[in-house]
């Protein structure tokens, strides 16, 4: 899915307007969050650099731009430049360093991880809001905005992850 001008503004615009949204906090319960988060300003950054790397070409290995990107290069990349944050490694290495949470507790920035190669944690993308995600797919070779609704992707779905608070 290419992404028109008219939609990137449209979802610039829902992100800028999330920063003023006063979010909840979760009782705090165990190790996973069930409930929304507050909104976070770095998490808005993130999601706000992933949609700058749009129609970027897909590379297996990729960690940059310039040569391209997979899908855990381009998380890589887009959290220690947007956030200061490094997070190198495959997919699954990235999961495991994050903290757990569930679905509807998504904000902008988190991690999404699906099973797209018949192993856990194969694919993951950075969350955008109304449930729509970044990533760089090799189908297609670019990367692309979908939606976790998506048949392909709901029915891979795995985990969810967060790295701030």
């Amino acid at each position: 899915m290419s992404v028109q001008p008219p939609l990137l503004a449209i979802l610039v615009a829902a992100l800028l307007a999330a920063c003023g949204t006063p979010g909840t906090r979760p009782a705090s319960s165990g190790t996973i969050a069930h409930a929304p988060l507050a909104v976070s300003e770095l998490g808005n950054e993130i999601a706000l650099y992933a949609l700058g790397l749009i129609d970027t070409g897909y590379r297996f290995g990729g960690k940059n731009p310039e040569a391209g990107l997979d899908c855990s290069g381009m998380v890589s990349y887009i959290y220690e430049r947007a956030a200061g944050i490094k997070v190198p490694g495959s997919a699954a290495d990235i999961a495991r360093r994050g903290k757990a949470i569930e679905r509807t507790a998504l904000r902008p920035g988190d991690l999404v991880f699906f099973n797209t190669r018949n192993r856990s944690f194969s694919h993951v993308g950075i969350y955008l809001g109304d449930d729509r995600f970044v990533h760089a797919p090799s189908t297609n070779g670019r990367v692309r905005i979908d939606a976790l609704g998506d048949r392909y992707y709901a029915q891979r779905f795995e985990a969810a992850r967060t790295f701030f608070d």
